[in-house]
């Protein structure tokens, strides 16, 4: 016959488990507000996998909203894409404008405007190009591609003046990723339709 302690352990144990199989799980595990990530569709799979996107993690994580996942075909998801950009490039606008009011070096100044033209230039784009992918993709990847050397030129000149500035080097390196997403899908557009065009 097994020695009292060990019998006494082993009730002990047996009614822990079956007082807690009798509680709601909500009470073993609290509830959390966790929002878990939205599974991406194949369409974004796709181009986020493609050759002219920089950052794969920023492309998908950019793209993991129900509207994006909910995109029917190419020409919904950039459409969405083009929006996202102009969005992103809206509040990095807000940003640079931000920063310009504060006093600085008329170096600094200069470079900072030069920024806030090639930001209004990336709206517009984004935004037409948004308009624009339907009617002709071709047109629309040019577009797009032409984003990227206005911000490198606003980078360079961000670099010369020596301005210091984390936020807006974070909101010029998103908008390389958009660019870079948008080109990847209006060339896939052209790829679908090249008769078309």
């Amino acid at each position: 016959m097994a020695p009292p302690n060990k019998i006494c352990l082993v009730v002990v144990i047996f009614l822990s488990i079956f007082s807690l199989s009798s509680l709601p799980t909500s009470a073993i595990i609290p509830k959390a507000n966790v929002s878990l990530p939205i599974p991406s569709s194949q369409l974004v799979e796709n181009l986020c996998n493609g050759k002219a996107i920089q950052n794969r993690r920023f492309c998908l994580k950019a793209l993991s909203t129900h509207k994006v996942i909910a995109a029917m075909d190419t020409t919904q998801l950039g459409t969405i894409i083009m929006k996202l950009g102009a969005a992103n490039a809206k509040a990095t606008l807000n940003v640079y404008n931000e920063i310009i009011k504060k006093p600085g070096s008329p170096q600094a100044l200069k470079a900072l405007n030069c920024c806030v033209e090639a930001y209004k230039y990336a709206i517009l784009s984004f935004e037409m190009v948004s308009s624009g992918l339907v009617e002709d993709p071709q047109t629309a990847n040019y577009d797009v591609a032409i984003i990227g050397p206005e911000i490198s030129n606003c980078e360079k000149e961000l670099i010369n003046a020596k301005v210091q500035a984390p936020r807006l080097l974070a909101g010029n390196r998103f908008r390389k990723y958009y660019v870079s997403m948008g080109y990847e899908i209006t060339s896939t557009l052209e790829l679908e339709n090249p008769n078309e065009y």
